[in-house]
């Protein structure tokens, strides 16, 4: 079966999450993704080390082929410079310096490959002050864009936030850089830079906050001030200590729904509650009242009460169900892969689907360095090079077929 994007070549160069995670999208659909990793390995590959199978690695190493080049030595970036010479997409996080240290800077990569679509991650931009600070989700996604500020209950620390949620959300705007960047080479035949961060995808994931504090609306103040005290958009306990996300944008038009869903008609008899400044004025007491009404039921017989009106609402959903949940798998948003291993049985899509066109089924992660001989020999080199190459330690392969 042919796929959309399988006569390109991605050499992803980028370490961690955000980078190669683009360039994992870019594998679903087809095409070549070449991992390059320093001779001790991506660090992501032993991020849970102590666990029996390295989960992080195989979400976002799927579909590459794992080559190991030292980058510190003049032929480890010779023989980079080689592959990017047929590569159409190059993936980095690099800092500035350490592109220039790698001779893998945009300058030089282009200057091999004039078509080449150079990618470049970063946390807080390339420019600026907080250039080359350090970024990980939880600083430059979560904190240093507002969000986190915006999550934390009244004059209490937010909860630290959960680790790569910032930066898969970052991966689909890179991914998405880089196709609009291959559409345009199309029209000129040129390639180009794409670049985007952390920071810039927390701000436009923030975009409706941020733009309201620029109109003079600071809800970051606002719960500052007064705390976070609508009972229609609030988190509520049932009595078989489940938790229920209830949603409500026209809280004037869908009280009289909440009231028969939570069992309680007579709350339709009060006038405050005909009015949106009625409701509000009796937040407090109402959101006391939606507390104790759904403690009273079970979860199974609150979503059932809230479905039989059309409101809006969600369980919270625990990580254990949600990878088993029959809507994700018959959505392909959890799919199977074709590994042996157990613990890979199953696996998260990139969230792309198009109606002609099909992903790969994910299959297992390379081993460090399983490619590195196999590619060594499609450029050309002699077994004699290749074998001083091992000896000095430009290369290292765990090719066990050789």
């Amino acid at each position: 079966m042919k796929h959309m994007f399988e006569d390109l070549l991605v050499i992803d160069a980028a370490s961690f999450l955000a980078g190669p995670g683009a360039a994992t999208i870019m594998a679903d659909f087809g095409a070549r993704v070449i991992k390059i990793e320093p001779p001790q390995g991506d660090g992501y590959r032993l991020l849970h080390g102590r666990h029996r199978h390295d989960f992080n690695w195989s979400l976002t190493s799927r579909h590459k082929e794992a080559v190991v080049l030292d980058l510190n030595q003049d032929q480890g970036q010779q023989l980079l410079h080689e592959l990017v010479a047929r590569a159409d997409v190059f993936v980095s996080n690099f800092r500035e310096e350490q592109s220039l240290k790698y001779g893998a800077d945009e300058q030089t990569l282009r200057e091999i490959n004039p078509r080449l679509i150079y990618a470049q991650f970063t946390g807080f931009g390339s420019v600026g002050p907080d250039r080359d600070k350090r970024g990980y989700d939880t600083t430059a996604w979560w904190a240093a864009s507002g969000i986190l500020d915006l999550l934390k209950p009244r004059e209490e620390l937010p909860v630290f936030p959960v680790g790569g949620v910032g930066d898969h959300s970052s991966a689909m705007a890179l991914y998405a850089g880089i196709v609009t960047a291959l559409y345009q080479r199309e029209k000129t035949g040129e390639g180009d830079r794409v670049e985007t961060s952390l920071i810039a995808n927390g701000a436009f994931a923030n975009g409706m906050h941020l733009q309201g504090a620029i109109s003079g609306f600071d809800l970051g103040q606002i719960l500052d001030d007064k705390g976070y005290q609508s009972p229609f958009s609030s988190i509520y306990r049932t009595r078989d200590d489940r938790l229920i996300v209830l949603v409500s944008t026209t809280p004037v038009k869908e009280f009289p729904k909440i009231a028969r869903a939570l069992g309680h008609p007579e709350w339709l008899s009060d006038p405050r509650f005909e009015t949106m400044k009625g409701l509000m004025s009796a937040r407090a007491e109402l959101r006391q009242s939606f507390a104790e009404a759904c403690g009273a039921l079970t979860s199974d017989e609150l979503c059932t009460r809230l479905e039989s009106e059309a409101l809006s609402f969600s369980l919270v959903e625990r990580i254990r169900d949600v990878v088993r949940d029959a809507q994700l798998i018959e959505n392909e948003i959890i799919v199977r892969t074709d590994s042996s291993d157990p613990d890979y049985e199953w696996t998260v899509a990139n969230p792309i689907q198009l109606g002609r066109q099909s992903k790969l089924v994910p299959r297992d992660p390379p081993k460090l360095g399983e490619h590195t001989l196999a590619i060594l020999r499609e450029l050309g080199h002699t077994e004699s090079k290749i074998e001083g190459w091992l000896k000095d330690g430009v290369v290292a392969s765990n090719d066990q077929s050789s």
